[in-house]
């Protein structure tokens, strides 16, 4: 692709994901950002409401933070909580392994065969106490990447019964 300037053209391609220009040969990756690009433009009470609630996070243990496209993920072996900043309150989805009914949720998704995503909004410091920071290190603890996996055991009084084969006999 090429676009004109001045007369010339000069070779190059706008970005599909931001739309800015890059010119032919020029580095670019748009989803590289930082934390403090990501926070720059936080109000006063969602600076302090951010600062307190990586800090509670920092403070579980050994894990990742870091910066990727529009959140800021907190992981261990996988992602256990990430935040998205916004313009009037910080959206904090945390990953855990039941559905948890509460007033400081507001949705709950299913991300996988046994966990569930949950949307919490938080617009002050105050906010980032229990039982947030509960489910927090709960989300923690279960991404640790020692913990041992497994099977779960069927409920009582239900009957696991094996799938019927899905191959048919050839009759003679």
């Amino acid at each position: 692709m090429h676009r004109k300037v001045h007369n010339r053209f000069v070779a190059g391609r706008e970005c599909y994901h931001c739309k800015q220009w890059v010119e032919e040969g020029e580095a670019h990756d748009c989803w590289t950002t930082t934390e403090a690009a990501l926070t720059q433009d936080l109000s006063d009470d969602l600076r302090d409401a951010w600062e307190r609630l990586r800090e509670t996070a920092a403070g579980f243990g050994d894990q990742r933070i870091y910066a990727s496209h529009h959140s800021i993920m907190f992981s261990r072996k996988s992602c256990y909580f990430f935040v998205r900043p916004k313009k009037n309150y910080l959206e904090v989805s945390i990953f855990l392994e039941r559905a948890i009914k509460a007033a400081q949720i507001r949705r709950v998704d299913s991300a996988s065969k046994t966990k569930r995503v949950h949307f919490v909004r938080i617009t002050h410091r105050d906010e980032v106490e229990s039982p947030i920071t509960d489910w927090l290190k709960e989300a923690y603890d279960l991404a640790d990447p020692a913990r041992p996996r497994t099977a779960r055991a069927p409920r009582s009084g239900v009957r696991v019964r094996k799938a019927p084969s899905r191959t048919r006999r050839k009759r003679a």
